[in-house]
Parts: structure tokens; sequence; C-alpha cells
């Protein structure tokens, strides 16, 4: 259909948390809440993860039926892998948290390339949670990092305590996003929050999802 908004939601595919012995993932709410909103706003939506195949679930709430319809029609079992993934034609992408995000998404070649080419071209990057991992290292075509100088959201030193993961992920996400040039922009500990700031939108925490994609919706309607 011509002129229909493409929407990408990009999944980790990392699975150990730490030296924890507990699994991880991709944080499902994370995923289906935009997904839902972005659908209800007529966008075609698509999911790509850093492997391919079924990425891993975490933080699912199986009374949930947005998560539920999510799960059962999205096509969460055979997501392509980022490398397979051409980006011409996505409006935006829209990178789901997940403990497993700061394994994976930092480094992936694929997923900077697919970003990259959304954003250059125009389009909205949006990440929530610990999703802005995969922005830490994203460089834009002129090597300049692409969250230098702008405002973010993502999950904060504190809240990453309160769960008791500080030593346990490779890193803190505020710090990383302070390094590349961002200014984080935390809010007390899972409330709601939002950043905007020109095409890039970011959200703190699961309870930042939805109020996120809604605000992706509002960007690319401008």
């Amino acid at each position: 259909m011509v002129g229909m908004t493409r929407a990408l939601i990009a999944l980790t595919s990392h699975s150990e948390l730490g030296r924890t012995g507990r699994r991880t993932g991709f944080y499902v709410g994370e995923a289906a809440e935009p997904w839902e909103v972005f659908r209800a706003a007529g966008y075609q939506v698509d999911l790509v993860s850093v492997a391919g195949g079924q990425p891993p679930l975490d933080g699912r709430d199986e009374n949930d039926k947005t998560q539920n319809d999510f799960l059962a029609t999205a096509g969460v079992a055979s997501t392509p892998k980022a490398a397979d993934v051409d980006p011409t034609g996505y409006d935006v992408i829209f990178f789901a948290g997940g403990h497993g995000t700061m394994w994976d998404f930092p480094d992936d070649p694929d997923l900077a390339r697919i970003a990259r080419s959304i954003y250059e071209r125009g389009g909205v990057v949006a990440a929530v949670c610990h999703g802005p991992s995969a922005l830490v290292n994203l460089k834009l075509s002129d090597g300049s990092h692409l969250v230098a100088g702008k405002r973010v959201a993502g999950f904060t030193n504190d809240e990453e305590a309160a769960v008791g993961l500080t030593g346990e992920v490779p890193f803190l996400l505020a710090d990383k996003l302070t390094e590349a040039g961002a200014q984080h922009v935390p809010a007390p500990n899972f409330t709601e929050q939002v950043v905007v700031d020109g095409r890039l939108a970011t959200g703190q925490n699961p309870q930042s999802a939805r109020a996120l994609a809604e605000a992706v919706v509002k960007l690319l309607a401008a």
C-alpha cells in the first residue's frame, strides 16, 4: 500500500543475565505496547532481532491481552535477523528494551546500519528502557554520535540498583549515553518518562513504552 507508514521493532537475541544464572531477553510489554499503538495508527509493523528466529522473552504477563495478541500474531517466532533487513522504506526503528539488549545491541553493526539509514533519510529513531543501549555506539555517516548534544531518557542508574543488577550488566546505560555526548534526563524510579529531541525519541522504563510509541506517532504525523 503506497504511502503506508512502516515501523520496525528491534528485539535482543541475548538470553543470559550476566553471571546470575537467570534468563533474560526482550521485555515483552516494551515491544507489544508500541506494536499495538503503531497498528492502531495504521502502520505496517515488522520485527527484527539480532540473530533472527525466536528471540528470548522476559517480563511476560500471561494475563495481558496486548502481550498475548502480540506474541500470537506479530511474527515473534520467526523474526528476520538484522543483517538481512533492508532499511529502505521504514519510517521508524523502535528499540525495545530488556536486559538482554545490553549485551548485543551496542555493537551490532546491522542494527546500527538500519538505524543510521532511517535517521539520515528523515525518519525517527526510538528506544525504551534498556533499548537505548543501541544508541551508545551509534554513529552517523559523518562519524558523530547520533545522541551527541541530545536529551535522552533510558533506564537510570538508580533503577538498575533497585533491581539489583548494577554489578551484572556490562555497563550502566545512563553513564554510557552521557559518555557519548547525550544529556540523560532521569525521572523518579519506575515512573513514565519520555524525552523527544528532534527525531530521536526515548523512554526511561517499561512504564514509558506506550507513551513513547504515542510520541513517535505524533512525530511522524507532524
